[in-house]
């Protein structure tokens, strides 16, 4: 008889381990309690929020690709498909953040390949507590680190993403990693096995004990006092996953390999019982034809191990060498390890004898639970709390360089000029130049704009509403560089599960991300869920991050937020005041996280899209920037820093609107462009034909930047404003 203790430590609860006994019809040996303990953890088979994700809806308005497997995507261009996913390394991260970061973009990366697909651009988003905190500059440091060695070292630019501070990231960062693929639809490979007899080959890095229990036990459960957790986080090697993307791909041209997957978190358990669910049949594997790298290594340790770059290949029989010798020619491992039957089982060797036999179908599908969800106890005083009541500042202009050298705010040149952006010759748009990115795709007219997006904010005062402004603001993000929103992914950060407040706005974020998305008709190819991030303290905001691709019709129609010379016309699009409730402004210049964020009006946010979209893709602007955090007069400081170029604007009256709600308050739907002035009438015809709200607010002009608002006025010189918004991270961070 197994002592509970066993199998609570390795994360199973006692439900689980009566669920395993029915299925079985006796007690699991060693090696299958391990087995079961990873494979049914919530980072591999989502048995808690399984229920909740099948909400998101998997069709849009381009032909998608959604079908559960490692990655999936949207076609592009007729008959080229780009693949995309993204994936949380947040617990790794936080023990130890340079290795925790690097393996998530491998991982990530091997979700793409792993599918045919060469990889050909990156993004992260991160979060970590305020700055002030020596550990919270260490974890950022550390995880930035290990993003530029891996990313640089394999040749796939990162381009863009975003980073974020707030104490409640304290005990637990999230570190959320996107890769991005192109692949002819022809050629995607599958990951379902088949074909009794066929050999089953583990490719790729040695087996260690590096990683061991990081799905069921760093991954699954929330951080305690002064816990040790370094053992579980895996050590990453880019040489060898540069040399396995050129092996895998030339592999696969053979037409040799049947069946290819990434050999991730649950390492071979997951490789091994999903991939022959999947094809409806079953595997044998001998466990001492497995490379290794480190002698003594326990069957359960051979089946938890998550040790990095390492892949699992099914071939045709009578052309394993074939494979074999392409793997080999790479300098890698290529060794048969066992073969496909036809019985359903995963049968798991150790020098001959059994030491697990599970049916894969079993093992791939751990149960489902419907948690109890109940609001948080913290949001109607939050939600209903008095803002107007708040003094309003005196000076202006201070607050706006307050915010500009805010963390949230401030330009993250620091990170991004510390990662690749230009390796294959592909990036458009570098980062920092636009609301996303654009790559071109060699050979095609069509381009591919990438954004990530999250405010964790926003959702913990209204998980429902803020799900969808993270939506929404993603998808302005696109349309300002001329790309038409087209697919998502997502990373859904939370708290524990099995606490009914945390499940609670869980629920609501993923209903208002299904919500969003069918509003503007883009599928959601693919995800992931990341629970029990928090520490002994607190729990991290709910944050939903948001990755969306979007398909530009032609690359050289693409637009940046920057102004471009004196004397153009600057215009903004949607209406002109924004709200206090959950802005950036309210933290940083009251230290208060409350009031509701701004509504969403559906109709309108489409409307000023689409039009905005339209302009770009004819040409008729010089730069498009979406209003988010820090409102109207941060947007109206971003482009003229971005371009250098400063800007007279003149406000509009707004009765009853305070003036630091006006020009710092937050909400959606806004868009400020610029244009020469003879493209002023055709703008002015598309904004008429969509029946938005437009006001043309003002010019550009040398190097000042001036807005003017009744009988309020801010001025700055550009020069002033670039200085606070560039040199704020690096001082914080010397």
């Amino acid at each position: 008889m197994i002592d509970a203790a066993v199998y609570r430590e390795l994360g199973l609860s006692d439900e689980e381990y009566q669920h395993i006994l029915k299925a079985l019809g006796r007690e699991p040996t060693p090696t299958e309690l391990a087995m079961f303990s990873v494979e049914w953890s919530e980072h591999c088979g989502y048995p808690r929020s399984r229920p909740v994700l099948g909400l998101l809806p998997k069709e849009g308005k381009y032909r998608s690709r959604a079908k559960g497997e490692d990655s999936g995507g949207i076609e592009v261009a007729p008959g080229l498909l780009c693949l995309f996913k993204m994936e949380s390394h947040n617990h790794p991260s936080q023990v130890e953040p340079r290795q925790g970061a690097a393996t998530g973009i491998g991982g990530i990366i091997r979700d793409i390949f792993t599918m045919g697909a060469r990889p050909i651009a990156l993004m992260d988003a991160l979060r970590f507590g305020s700055l002030s905190s020596p550990h919270a500059r260490y974890l950022l440091a550390g995880v930035v680190d290990g993003i530029q060695f891996y990313g640089n070292c394999l040749g796939v630019p990162t381009v863009g993403g975003e980073i974020e501070f707030n104490d409640c990231y304290r005990g637990n960062c999230l570190v959320n990693v996107m890769a991005l693929g192109l692949v002819e639809e022809k050629k995607i490979a599958s990951a379902a096995a088949r074909g009794k007899g066929n050999p089953v080959l583990v490719v790729g890095n040695s087996t260690g004990r590096d990683g061991i229990g990081g799905a069921s036990i760093l991954a699954s459960h929330e951080f305690g006092v002064d816990e040790e957790k370094r053992p579980t986080v895996q050590i990453g090697d880019p040489f060898t996953e540069k040399c396995l993307i050129e092996a895998c791909l030339e592999a696969l041209e053979t037409g040799a390999v049947v069946a290819l997957k990434d050999m991730g978190a649950a390492g071979l358990t997951c490789t091994t019982s999903e991939m022959s669910a999947a094809g409806g049949v079953g595997m044998d594997i001998e466990l001492q034809r497995v490379p290794r790298r480190e002698e003594g290594m326990e069957p359960w340790e051979m089946m938890m191990s998550e040790s990095q770059e390492r892949m699992l290949v099914v071939a045709e029989k009578g052309r394993e060498e074939e494979v074999i010798g392409v793997f080999r020619k790479w300098g890698l491992n290529a060794a048969i390890v066992g073969e496909v039957t036809d019985d359903g089982f995963l049968t798991i060797r150790d020098n001959g004898k059994i030491v697990a036999r599970v049916k894969a179908s079993v093992l791939a599908d751990p149960p489902t639970y419907h948690l109890p969800a109940q609001e948080p106890g913290y949001l109607p005083s939050l939600q209903q709390a008095d803002l107007s009541s708040l003094p309003e500042p005196k000076d202006l202009a201070e607050v706006l360089m307050a915010l500009l050298a805010s963390p949230n705010i401030a330009s993250k040149k620091w990170a991004y000029r510390q990662y690749d952006h230009m390796v294959q010759t592909n990036t458009v748009v570098l980062p920092g130049e636009a609301d996303a990115a654009v790559l071109r795709i060699k050979g095609y007219k069509e381009g591919i704009g990438i954004t990530t997006d999250g405010n964790g904010r926003y959702c913990y005062l209204d998980p429902y509403l803020g799900a969808q402004l993270v939506v929404a603001e993603a998808a302005r993000n696109l349309v300002c560089v001329g790309a038409d929103p087209a697919g998502v992914t997502d990373c859904l950060n939370f708290g524990n599960p099995e606490k009914p407040d945390r499940f609670w706005q869980f629920r609501r974020c993923v209903e208002g991300i299904a919500e969003a998305c069918r509003q503007l008709e883009v599928a959601v190819v693919s995800g992931n869920v990341s629970f029990y991030n928090e520490g002994p303290e607190t729990a991290v905001y709910p944050t939903p991050e948001i990755g969306m691709v979007g398909v530009l019709k032609e690359v050289s129609r693409h637009c940046t937020m920057g102004f471009k010379r004196p004397g153009e016309a600057i215009f903004l699009l949607g209406e002109s005041a924004g709200q206090l409730g959950g802005s950036e402004y309210l933290k940083v210049w009251h230290n208060q996280e409350a009031g509701r964020p701004a509504s969403l009006d559906w109709e309108l946010e489409k409307g000023v899209q689409a039009a905005c979209l339209e302009m770009v893709q004819k040409g008729l602007l010089s730069s498009a920037h979406d209003c988010s955090p820090g409102g109207l007069a941060v947007t109206l400081a971003e482009c003229c820093i971005a371009g250098g170029i400063g800007a007279e604007i003149s406000l509009p009256d707004a009765e009853g609107t305070r003036a630091d709600a006006y020009l710092f308050g937050e909400s959606p739907s806004r868009i400020v462009i610029s244009c020469p002035p003879e493209n002023a009438d055709a703008i002015l015809e598309i904004i008429g034909r969509h029946a938005i709200p437009c006001q043309e607010i003002g010019r550009t002009t040398g190097d000042m930047f001036s807005i003017r608002l009744t009988d309020k006025h801010i001025r700055l010189s550009v020069s002033k404003m670039a200085q606070a918004y560039y040199n704020s991270l690096p001082a914080t961070m010397e």
